[in-house]
């Protein structure tokens, strides 16, 4: 018998058949770049967590990339026996599962010594999952002979303000969960007899894709797995907003086709999409979308953010998870149809925010549309703004309230069947115009991308000439996004 680790016992409480590839076949499994840096965060809320709990760096940080995990065990072992310090990252092995606490904090039991768990995670608050997780945590550590007082679990505190000079008092807060935890070991003893079952059979479990695959975590293995399903040609989540029951009873039972969905179980939107589907035809109001955008006389600016947001903030004033915009690019079409472009970029490490603003009222002028695709993203970040700097609070809001939405006219007025049920832009494009492409880009082609890339550029031992590459990569990309506004603002209007 295997002892399992608690990310394979999370894993079996996801899927039983996630838990079997990940020890059968984990070379199957494809990490998206979402999962990537979620592990990344996490290393960088441990090293925030690890100077909270033992500022004056006296605790024991047994790190796996320089022991062996029986090394681990070992020095655990001893520590938790002797030592007087927090103990980060101490392992423990007992009853066929193994895990790993991200800290301990010595306290007592009587006159005996003991000792605190506390599990940090990187989001916001506590989730169901983590509670999962703090059982198997406090049932392993207690089984395997610690004596463990209680257990807790930090997570970031998102309305916590960064004061700046590497203070993070305050960051993380803590929810006790010892009663919850403690009381669970039978349940997870449970966990553990079924997961060794699935773990020791030759076949993996015949399990079909559904909402596990996605819940409460993406799993790796969706590709491997749908793969070897039969695959619709007009799959039924090419629908909007499947929110109703009756949808949702459908896919439940396995309805996978678009052509197995009766239409009086659809709004009018998912009607569309289906009749384009299926018949290939282009819906497109052309009247409405001119009476829509008639109204809007020009000179028209086009407007497009991008940015950046970091769970440990960097910069003063600034909140965890924030979204800080560095960048946005702006079209200018003129009554003439002349079309002018203006842009900002802030490569240089020290917090974007007020250079950004200043120059985007400077960008924006005084009066005529400013159009966006999904305008409560700008929106927002536009008013998060006015809430940081109040000198710049009046011509911000005047921007906001020029704002037209193109993405709320495309959803009323058009739908490709290449759409796939998304009104994206990068969806609405290829239809509207084909010769503007994402993937021609070079480098960054999506803002995933784009915030990776802006991490590079900030990064000090980023050499000028990758700097400049990058500069231009998002130039491009950020550039093409209002560019594409313009083209679909011409096909909607008729020009």
């Amino acid at each position: 018998m295997r002892d399992l680790s608690k990310s394979k016992l999370l894993a079996f409480r996801q899927c039983s058949k996630r838990l079997w590839l990940e020890i059968h076949h984990p070379e199957l499994r494809e990490d998206s770049a979402g999962t990537e840096t979620s592990f990344s965060v996490g290393h960088q809320v441990g090293d925030i967590a690890r100077q909270l709990y033992d500022p004056e760096g006296k605790g024991a940080f047994l790190d796996l990339d320089n022991i062996s995990f029986a090394e681990l065990l070992e020095h655990s072992e001893r520590l938790y026996r002797t030592s007087r310090q927090p103990i980060f990252e101490a392992g423990f092995v007992a009853g066929g599962a193994l895990s790993l606490a991200d800290v301990m904090l010595p306290t007592h039991l009587g006159q005996k010594r003991a000792w605190r768990m506390v599990e940090v995670k990187s989001s916001t608050s506590v989730k169901d999952y983590h509670r999962d997780d703090a059982a198997i945590q406090a049932f392993v550590a207690r089984k395997a002979g610690v004596p463990l007082t209680g257990i807790a679990l930090a997570h970031i505190d998102k309305n916590w303000v960064y004061p700046g000079k590497n203070d993070y008092q305050g960051l993380l807060v803590e929810n006790d969960l010892t009663e919850e935890a403690f009381a669970r070991g039978p349940e997870v003893e449970t966990w553990i007899a079924e997961a060794q079952t699935i773990a020791r059979k030759r076949k993996e479990p015949a399990i079909s894709t559904g909402p596990q695959c996605s819940t409460p975590y993406a799993c790796g293995f969706l590709p491997y797995c749908t793969e070897q399903e039969p695959q619709a040609a007009y799959p039924i989540n090419w629908l909007p907003r499947i929110q109703t029951k009756g949808l949702k009873a459908l896919i439940n039972d396995r309805v996978s086709d678009l052509r197995k969905v009766p239409d009086e179980l659809l709004n009018e939107r998912q009607l569309r999409v289906k009749y384009c589907t299926l018949t290939g035809e282009t819906y497109f109001d052309t009247a409405g979308a001119a009476a829509d955008l008639a109204a809007h006389k020009l000179p028209g600016y086009f407007l497009d953010f991008e940015t950046i947001q970091f769970a440990i903030p960097i910069w003063k004033g600034t909140r965890p998870y924030q979204q800080i915009p560095f960048q946005f690019s702006l079209h200018r079409l003129s009554r003439t149809g002349k079309l002018e472009h203006k842009a900002f970029l802030d490569l240089s490490g020290k917090d974007p925010s007020k250079a950004f603003a200043e120059a985007l009222i400077a960008a924006c002028g005084e009066r005529g549309p400013v159009f966006v695709y999904n305008a409560a993203f700008e929106t927002t970040r536009i008013k998060e703004l006015t809430n940081r700097f109040k000198r710049l609070k009046k011509p911000l809001l005047a921007i906001n309230e020029r704002i037209v939405d193109l993405l709320r006219i495309a959803e009323a007025r058009y739908y490709h069947p290449s759409q796939q049920g998304s009104w994206s832009i990068k969806k609405v494009l290829p239809a509207i115009a084909p010769d503007l492409r994402y993937d021609a880009l070079i480098g960054v082609q999506d803002g995933g991308m784009a915030m990776d890339a802006y991490k590079e550029a900030i990064y000090l031992k980023t050499c000028g000439d990758r700097k400049a590459e990058i500069e231009k990569q998002l130039l491009d990309y950020c550039g093409l996004d209002t560019l594409a506004m313009v083209r679909i603002w011409k096909h909607f209007a008729n020009i």
